[in-house]
């Protein structure tokens, strides 16, 4: 497991690591020092150009011997520097690519350069060391920075949709309301009229049962004969 010197590292991230890289120190820490906080597709095209000796890399530290160059004063190419990094560049977008990462939003959160070991050179020219460098590098991906006018577009597009929305949560609610009211009026034209049927054959059944108690009117030739009673009397009793 290699040992990084970055230790904030998260799942937005990536990162790769150069070792032993045969380069010397001070070209590795301009180099960082100038593509630190850019945009991983940015610093490739710089180092690119750097390669091609069409755009040198500006000196900050290390300005022994460095001419100078037009518009950034003292400068370098460092060619065989800048090609080295860009493979180890290379390296870390596709490790980001391999996590799922959109690699057109890296950014080179994190880049040092450390000094390795210098063993001798082989060859007559004992006492002349070797230059190495170790490079880290960690990327992270960023979203999109919108413009603070966009931002206030949306806001405003959203608060339009939630006055909206409430306008038409009032307007079904009053509409809800105005149909209940119909309907408890309507069920209580209903009831009143059920009501009123009830009454009407109740009075009905009512009548029907008087007529049915009123008694049947008696005989009426007993009521209207008394004659033939005298007639039968006068019979019985001629003297009177």
């Amino acid at each position: 497991m290699v040992d990084y010197s970055y230790k904030e590292y998260n799942e937005n991230m990536a990162r790769a690591i150069g070792r032993e890289l045969a380069i010397s120190t001070k070209a590795s820490v301009e180099i960082c020092n100038y593509i630190r906080k850019r945009n991983l597709q940015e610093a490739k095209e710089l180092l690119k150009l750097a390669k091609e000796l069409k755009k040198p890399i500006p000196v900050r530290r290390f300005t022994e011997g460095a001419g100078h160059k037009k518009g950034i004063g003292s400068g370098k190419y460092y060619v065989k520097a800048s090609s080295l990094i860009l493979k180890l560049l290379e390296s870390v977008e596709a490790n980001a690519l391999s996590k799922g990462l959109n690699v057109n939003n890296l950014i080179i959160k994190h880049i040092c350069a450390h000094k390795a070991s210098t063993p001798l050179r082989y060859g007559r020219l004992r006492r002349r060391q070797m230059k190495r460098t170790h490079i880290e590098v960690v990327v992270e991906e960023k979203a999109d920075k919108k413009s603070k006018a966009s931002i206030k577009k949306e806001e405003k597009a959203e608060q339009k949709k939630e006055i909206k929305k409430e306008a038409t949560q009032g307007k079904k609610e009053s509409e809800k309301a105005e149909e209940k009211k119909q309907e408890s009026k309507a069920g209580a034209a209903e009831k009143e009229a059920i009501a009123d049927e009830k009454d009407a054959k109740s009075k009905k059944e009512a009548k029907d049962v008087k007529r049915e108690k009123v008694p049947e009117p008696k005989n009426e030739e007993k009521k209207t004969d008394p004659k033939p009673k005298k007639e039968e009397a006068e019979k019985e009793d001629p003297k009177k």
